[in-house]
């Protein structure tokens, strides 16, 4: 388990799942090479003691504003969903991008080659035997998933907050031909592209679906609005789900921690 924390207080009922519990999971780094050559540095966190009930690929927000495999809903997401629901969670940097785990090769192309990171990613998930992923991407992260991931063998696409600036006409063309699901999360109050917006946008992709954070911003700052968007991603890939306990009833951590509350 490569997590570590001072214990939780377990209250009756579980522990309340906070911004830094970290419930159980199967937690491995990986490295993935891209067709020119870079390595990858990422996590796979898979549920402790069962088989996956589906993948996510998590591609985080824009490296020159700080975003990285460590941004907060990809962090949370991965520490929460393999025991939560039951999901296998891939997150990984970009090139050129750091974090905890590492730095991967390569300097950050605006969008353009990060393509072929993804590629990567998602051809070592299959590598390892993982169901078809769905691609959740934030912010800079859906223009990627969104801009490349319609040709690649992937369930559909999450887009967390999309800018929808790099992403084409002809890039949402392709995913309407591909006819994969299209789904966006899109704060009530985000600062770059509000709901009727994307709407607006994703019109080209038949049966594409906005779901509005209430109250949220781009960020989705708070645990109201981690917790929405965590909800809104399982509503996807694992239907009936949502919403997830707030809850734990078994061991758990705290980021910066060292020792679980309980078996």
């Amino acid at each position: 388990m490569a997590c570590g924390t001072d214990a939780l207080t377990a209250a009756e009922g579980g522990v309340e799942i906070g911004a830094s519990t970290i419930l159980p999971a199967d937690r491995r780094p990986f490295t993935a090479r891209t067709a020119d050559g870079l390595e990858l540095v990422g996590e796979l966190a898979q549920p402790p003691s069962a088989a996956p009930s589906a993948t996510l690929v998590m591609i985080h927000p824009l490296p020159t504003q700080g975003g990285s495999m460590d941004s907060h809903l990809l962090r949370k997401a991965a520490w929460r969903l393999p025991a939560l629901a039951g999901l296998a969670v891939i997150r990984f940097n970009t090139r050129g991008t750091c974090s905890q785990l590492g730095c991967s090769q390569g300097t950050f192309d605006g969008g353009g080659a990060e393509g072929l990171d993804l590629q990567a990613v998602v051809q070592w998930s299959a590598s390892q035997g993982l169901a078809t992923p769905w691609l959740v991407g934030w912010s800079f992260g859906s223009e990627v998933a969104l801009t490349h991931g319609a040709r690649l063998d992937v369930r559909g696409v999450i887009a967390i907050s999309p800018p929808l600036r790099r992403t084409r006409s002809e890039h949402l063309i392709q995913w309407a031909a591909a006819r994969k699901p299209v789904v966006a999360l899109v704060p009530e109050r985000d600062q770059f592209l509000r709901p009727a917006e994307a709407r607006a946008r994703l019109a080209l992709v038949p049966g594409a679906r906005v779901v509005v954070g209430d109250d949220a911003v781009h960020l989705w700052i708070g645990e109201r609005s981690v917790r929405d968007a965590l909800d809104g991603i399982v509503q996807v890939v694992r239907p009936g789900l949502a919403p997830l306990p707030t809850r734990w009833n078994g061991p758990s951590w705290r980021h910066g921690d060292n020792q679980r509350t309980r078996d």
